[in-house]
């Protein structure tokens, strides 16, 4: 190896105290890099490989055309965001010839969320945030792309709090996670993260309880009843809350009620041309606003 190689092998692993004129000492390349890449993918949310779609409201209504399609009125209120379509009898049909309020107009996808009071007056979020990446150490090159038509629920409405790996809120995006919202100072709104199963069976677009065709990755493997590892979305709203004197409560009941619901009509060729471009390269995209797929 030139010694240029070298040099720029030793920075990589950041090892300069043996970067002279032999070769490292340590650990070997291969496994310095191995586990350069584990922190990568294992690091904090703006640290992994990622792409993120920018959303704003689209509108109140107490439907779901997951839980209850065909149904309208059937469900407590939702605040969706992203395909302006969306309700009680949405297919993905229906959504494939909608539009959309994303800053990228092909992702027509549908999401949405248990409405937000504020002294018993709903609140219109400033925006939502769609980020999509591996799950915890999953290798994201061998992230697989959402079917068509994929329907995924994450949270459960009946729960006062949510384990912090499904929902949680917090104090802009670098405060505690806490299971409840909490008081927010000034200039620092309220968020609520919500992170999806990242884990499909490679079969269903949907399952009977709307829940048993997706799973969770543990310590980067998907369980073996659902082997495709597709993105982990996380679904991102944030409030113009901030300071004291709020009575806050969600459509579902207290705000450690929350859950979300994702309903796939993205353009097919362009969410696959996100996933390899952003994370099969290991790289962070930023927004996702109609970037060429190639």
């Amino acid at each position: 190896m030139k010694r240029s190689g070298r040099l720029a092998l030793c920075a990589l692993l950041l090892v300069a105290a043996s970067c002279g004129g032999d070769q490292p000492k340590a650990a070997p390349a291969d496994s310095a890099l191995r586990t350069v890449a584990l922190a990568k993918r294992t690091g904090p949310q703006g640290r992994v490989p990622q792409f993120l779609v920018e959303c704003q409201f689209s509108h109140f209504a107490p439907d779901d055309p997951i839980v209850w399609p065909n149904q309208p009125g059937r469900s407590h209120s939702h605040t969706f965001v992203g395909n302006d379509s969306t309700d009680a009898a949405s297919t993905v049909a229906s959504l494939d010839r909608a539009g959309t309020t994303c800053k990228n107009q092909l992702d027509r996808a549908a999401y949405w969320a248990p409405t937000l009071y504020d002294h018993r007056k709903p609140v219109v979020p400033d925006k939502a945030d769609a980020y999509y990446r591996p799950g915890p150490m999953v290798d994201p090159t061998t992230i697989k792309t959402y079917p068509h038509g994929l329907k995924i629920v994450s949270g459960d409405h009946t729960r006062s709090a949510q384990p912090p790996e499904v929902a949680r809120w917090s104090c802009g995006t670098s405060g505690e996670r806490r299971a409840t919202a909490p008081e927010c100072p000034k200039g620092r709104n309220l968020r609520l993260e919500v992170v999806f199963p990242d884990c499909w069976n490679g079969v269903d677009t949907d399952s009977a309880d709307h829940r048993s065709h997706m799973a969770r990755s543990v310590e980067g493997v998907c369980p073996q009843a659902h082997p495709v590892p597709v993105p982990q979305l996380m679904l991102a709203y944030t409030y113009p809350i901030s300071g004291p004197g709020h009575d806050l409560l969600l459509a579902s009941g207290t705000t450690g009620s929350a859950h979300a619901d994702f309903f796939n009509a993205w353009d097919p060729d362009t969410l696959a041309g996100e996933i390899t471009s952003c994370l099969h390269r290991e790289v962070i995209c930023g927004v996702a606003s109609n970037r060429p797929t190639s």
